[in-house]
């Protein structure tokens, strides 16, 4: 067979074999151990507390990051000025206005979890891409 590889001590890969092995060996050099600080961040944004009424049409439960951020941050706005997200509203497509910095801070954190995970993992698909087919002959290359 002639479009077999080696990578790191593993001999006879063939192309997908060796993407699979670059794929990993990216992930693991990108994931270090503080990298769960976004899995931390998104999960804090779950709403699994249960809290007493809320109006209708609000999304039930709150968040650790709510509950965090309500007793951090007292300020309020005189206006409803800062834009947040809850699960309803992302799914009518419109963002919520809120005047209270805590909830604008308890319902920003998850997001930006959800934000720090997509960066690694196109780093990784990047970083991936790059190594196979500095490594791979040209009919073996991806795009």
């Amino acid at each position: 067979m002639s479009n077999v590889y080696q990578y790191n001590g593993h001999n006879d890969l063939t192309p997908p074999e060796l993407f699979l092995f670059i794929a990993m060996q990216e992930t693991g050099e990108q994931l270090g151990i503080d990298d769960v600080e976004y899995l931390i961040l998104i999960f804090c944004g779950f709403n699994f507390l249960p809290t007493r009424g809320k109006p209708a049409g609000a999304t039930p439960g709150t968040s650790v990051a709510s509950v965090m951020a309500r007793s951090l941050f007292k300020y309020k706005f005189r206006k409803r000025v800062l834009p947040t997200f809850t699960i309803e509203s992302m799914k009518a497509f419109r963002w919520v206005l809120t005047h209270k910095l805590s909830v604008f801070i308890g319902r920003t954190l998850p997001g930006v979890g959800w934000v720090l995970m997509a960066r690694d993992v196109a780093t990784i698909g990047y970083q991936t891409v790059l190594k196979y087919n500095r490594i791979a002959r040209p009919e073996d290359r991806v795009f």
